[in-house]
């Protein structure tokens, strides 16, 4: 049985779903949803590893997942989860991966469809000039996680 939880995070609400298969989609909404009170077992994972995510101790998740799409959407997602923390790869990069450079599209509108938000880090593929495009849950929020993942060094002042 396919159950649901929603939890506040510095970026919105974000709400997560999945059964005893795992976790099937996480997203962010637009619009403020009040927290869930109990959240159910299966989900329990998925809600303390993104928190320590934001809190900046959890840089790997280690979640039980099963998006729903097609093969080719499962292995662009999967080679997201390869992508490290703190680094970024273009379009163009994980076309080549996939062995087909041509691709560069659908690899960009699977990324589009990803539907377990920051656990697959869509957020770290950027265009080939280094640019932020595309990003469902908006720019700003690609800019946020970016930022959050590696943050600007501070330069000394003298």
């Amino acid at each position: 049985m396919k159950v649901t939880s929603l939890f506040k995070t510095p970026l919105g609400t974000a709400e997560i779903s999945g059964c005893e298969s795992g976790i099937s989609s996480i997203r962010i909404l637009d619009e403020y949803r009040s927290e869930s009170t109990e959240i159910p077992a299966v989900l329990l994972p998925a809600v303390q590893q993104l928190k320590a995510y934001f809190n900046g101790e959890l840089q790997e998740f280690n979640l039980k997942l099963n998006p729903e799409g097609t093969p080719f959407q499962k292995s662009v997602w999967n080679n997201l989860t390869q992508i490290p923390y703190g680094k970024t790869q273009s379009y163009l990069e994980l076309s080549k991966k996939l062995g087909d450079v041509k691709a560069i599209r659908a690899v960009a509108a699977a990324n589009g469809k990803n539907p377990l938000w920051i656990v697959v880090p869509c957020h770290r593929v950027i265009g080939s000039d280094g640019s932020l495009t595309g990003y469902a849950g908006g720019l700003w929020r690609k800019k946020w996680l970016l930022d959050h993942e590696f943050p600007p060094v501070q330069q000394s002042l003298f």
